[in-house]
């Protein structure tokens, strides 16, 4: 324990991603834990906020799910004997917590909970043929009667030749419509910034600026921006009063946009910020080299 908060590794909470109507989603029960609350104090959060959490976010158990998918899953100590239907909270519903429970340690364990969905999604996208021969293998199985033993046996074997899942992405393209999944690179673009972020964008708005705010403390930023932007010298000041440093240039020289993360990863972002996930867009990382050229002609 620390602070008061269950300190768990990271297999302990990818144990706790279920697979349920489709979606990855963790319990009520298992999240609570996670954010140091009380089970009942951490519904009741949801409760107040509940306008915020449409049935894709947070849906309750069936009879059915419960007992054919969790009831064999679930230790009895942080189940805790209690036999109400749980509450599953899928990807955005772990994101909306953010804005739900408050404080510094509620948005970490948010973010790192966001980043484990997104490690498994990729984990079992890359191993879909894997997984489609285990089911086979257990389809087989049962028809035959064969020990369960064995069939587990035979899966370990199986799980032992997946890749393990590789963060370091070079490129991607979002769709139409991902302006979650679009915003969580980002997100995970900035969060690697131990000291500065500079970001060539003509169309920088106030909703940039919550992303940027996401950074580390101490890291600064600056900004190159079309003379047109909608931010004010107002904007600057309250972000800079709540986390500096920020420093916002003009230039009318750049068409595309770039982030640059502590003048060594250099980002090309085919989509303005601001409309990430709106319209199909690609990302990939630059040869660090241009970093200099870019900012000299800037």
């Amino acid at each position: 324990m620390e602070n008061g908060i269950a300190i768990h590794n990271r297999e302990w909470i990818k144990d706790k991603i279920y697979t349920i109507r489709g979606e990855q989603v963790m319990l009520d029960f298992e999240l609570a834990e996670i954010y140091g609350y009380e089970t009942k104090r951490f519904n009741e959060q949801v409760k107040h906020n509940i306008e915020r959490f449409d049935e894709d976010f947070r849906f309750q158990l069936t009879d059915e799910e419960f007992n054919a998918i969790l009831r064999s899953k679930i230790s009895t100590s942080s189940w805790g004997g209690t036999r109400y239907k749980p509450y599953a909270f899928t990807e955005q519903g772990i994101y909306m917590l953010m804005t739900v429970l408050k404080g510094e340690l509620a948005v970490a364990q948010s973010k790192m909970l966001i980043r484990m969905f997104k490690e498994m999604k990729h984990f079992l996208q890359n191993n879909a043929n894997i997984f489609a021969e285990i089911n086979t293998i257990k389809q087989n199985l049962l028809e035959t009667n064969i020990h369960q033993k064995e069939a587990d046996k035979r899966i370990d074997e199986l799980f032992t030749l997946m890749d393990k899942y590789n963060v370091e992405e070079k490129q991607g393209i979002f769709f139409q419509g991902q302006i979650f999944d679009a915003y969580a690179k980002f997100e995970s673009f900035i969060a690697q910034a131990k000291k500065k972020i500079v970001l060539i964008d003509g169309y920088v708005d106030l909703s940039v600026l919550e992303r940027l705010s996401k950074k580390s403390s101490g890291v600064n930023v600056v900004i190159y921006t079309d003379p047109k932007t909608k931010l004010t010298a107002q904007d600057i000041q309250k972000f800079n009063a709540q986390y500096p440093t920020l420093t916002v240039n003009h230039t009318t020289k750049m068409h595309d946009r770039f982030l640059i993360v502590d003048g060594k990863t250099l980002y090309h972002i085919g989509a303005s910020l601001k409309d990430l996930g709106k319209k199909c867009f690609a990302f990939e990382v630059f040869d660090s080299a241009f970093i200099a050229d870019i900012l000299a002609k800037v």
